[in-house]
C-alpha cells in the first residue's frame, strides 16, 4: 500500500428536509386543523480514529463526502427522516485543518475517538408546530437549514514512543526489523525505505512500545533535500530519538561523525521543539569492526561528538546489543511516561493459571 500523510478533502453534511403545509382531511371531520410535519434533519460527516489504519491512501482519489439530506415533512403529523450520517475512519495521528485559513480544528489522538467535521441542517418546522390558540389554522411552514460544508486539510503525524534517525543506510530498517513485527524493505542501496515504517516491540508480556522507522536524513533535509524532510514531522511525536550512527561505512572517506553532526543540525533548523527531544546515541554495524578496535573507535566517535547523554553499542544485523538497548528503552519509558504507555490486553499465552482450578 502506498504511505500518503496528506490529503485535501470537501465534506458536505445533508441540508434539513423542508417542513409540510398540510390540514387534516377526515370524513365527519371539517374543521381537521393542521397537520404538517416537520422536515428531518440532514446527515453529519463523522470522523473517527482508527487504530488499523496507517496511512491516508483512501482520501487521495475520493476527496468528496456528502451526507444525505433530511426527508422533507409529511401531513398525517408525520416528521421526515433524518438524513444518514456519513463516518470517514483516519488514522490515529490524524490531524484535522481549515485548509483556507490552516486553523487546526481537530487532533485524532485516542483509537475510537470520534468527532463531527460537518453538522447536518436542521429541519424545517410544518405548520403544525405554528398552531395556537389565536391561529387555528397556520399556512406558515419554513425550509430546511443548509447543512455544513467545509473543505479540510488532512496531515498524518505517526504516533510512536520512539523514533529513529540516521542518515541512509544507517541501519535503521534492519534495527526495526529485528526487534519489532515490521518487516520494512532493506537494501544496500541508499533511500530504501521510501515511507515510515511503524512496529510493535514486545519488551515481555503486556509490556511493549511503539518505534517508527523513517527514511533516511541528508544534510539539506530540513530545506527539502532527498527524502527525509517529508516525513521529519512524524519524529515530532515521538518521546525519544534514537539517532543511529554507521561506523563502518561503505565509502571509506564518508566521516560518521560529520554526517552526524550534519542531521542534528538538521533537526534544529526544522524545529526546535524536535531537537530539545531526549536523543540517545546508538552505534551500528560494529560487527563489522575487529573486536580489538572497538574500544577505541567508540571513544573517538563519542568524544569528537561530544555527547553526553546514553550511548549504546550494537549490530542489528547480528542482533548483538539490541536486547540491552530495548530494555533501556522501555525502561526510560515507563519511568518517564508510564501513562502514555498502551495499555495492552493479557495475552492468554503468558497467564498464570489459577492453582485452585478456578
Amino acid at each position: 500500500m502506498k504511505f500518503v500523510d496528506e490529503a485535501t478533502i470537501d465534506v458536505a453534511a445533508g441540508d434539513g428536509g423542508n417542513g409540510c403545509a398540510s390540514f387534516r382531511h377526515e370524513k365527519y371531520k371539517e374543521f381537521g386543523g393542521p397537520d404538517g410535519g416537520d422536515g428531518g434533519r440532514g446527515g453529519h460527516v463523522l470522523a473517527v480514529a482508527d487504530a488499523s489504519l496507517n496511512t491516508l491512501v483512501d482520501f487521495r482519489f475520493t476527496r468528496r463526502f456528502e451526507a444525505r439530506r433530511g426527508e422533507h415533512g409529511k401531513g398525517s403529523d408525520m416528521f421526515g427522516i433524518k438524513g444518514d450520517d456519513i463516518l470517514l475512519k483516519m488514522p490515529v495521528g490524524t490531524i484535522i485543518a481549515d485548509a483556507e485559513t490552516g486553523e487546526v480544528l481537530h487532533e485524532l489522538l485516542e483509537p475510537g475517538e470520534q468527532i463531527t467535521l460537518a453538522k447536518g441542517g436542521d429541519g424545517g418546522f410544518g405548520n403544525m408546530h405554528f398552531k395556537s390558540s389565536t391561529n387555528r389554522s397556520p399556512r406558515k411552514k419554513t425550509p430546511g437549514w443548509v447543512g455544513e460544508r467545509h473543505t479540510l486539510q488532512l496531515e498524518l503525524k505517526v504516533l510512536a514512543d520512539v523514533g529513529l534517525l540516521g542518515m541512509p543506510n544507517a541501519g535503521k530498517s534492519t534495527l526495526i526489523a529485528a526487534v519489532s513485527n515490521a518487516r520494512p524493505k532493506i537494501a544496500d542501496y541508499p533511500f530504501t525505505t521510501l515511507h515510515p515504517n511503524l512496529g510493535v516491540v514486545r519488551v515481555a508480556p503486556e509490556k511493549s512500545f511503539v518505534v517508527a522507522d523513517v527514511p533516511g536524513l541528508i544534510e539539506g533535509a530540513s530545506e527539502g533535500a532527498g527524502l527525509g524532510h517529508q516525513f521529519l514531522r512524524h519524529l515530532q511525536r515521538t518521546r525519544v530519538l534514537l539517532h543511529l550512527v554507521d561506523v563502518a561505512p561503505f565509502d571509506d572517506s564518508v566521516d560518521p561523525v560529520a554526517q552526524a553532526k550534519a542531521i542534528v543540525k538538521e533537526l534544529k533548523k526544522f524545529d526546535q521543539k524536535l531537537y530539545d527531544k531526549p536523543r540517545w546515541l546508538v552505534l551500528n554495524k560494529l560487527d563489522m569492526v575487529p573486536a580489538d578496535e572497538r574500544e577505541a573507535l567508540v571513544k573517538g566517535i563519542v568524544k569528537r561528538l561530544k555527547f553526553k547523554g546514553p550511548v549504546f553499542e550494537i549490530s542489528a544485523l547480528t542482533r548483538e546489543g539490541c536486547e540491552r538497548l530495548v530494555q533501556s528503552v522501555y525502561e526510560y519509558l515507563a519511568k518517564e511516561f508510564r501513562s502514555h504507555l498502551p495499555e495492552e490486553n493479557p495475552d492468554p499465552r503468558f497467564v498464570e493459571p489459577d492453582p485452585r482450578g478456578i
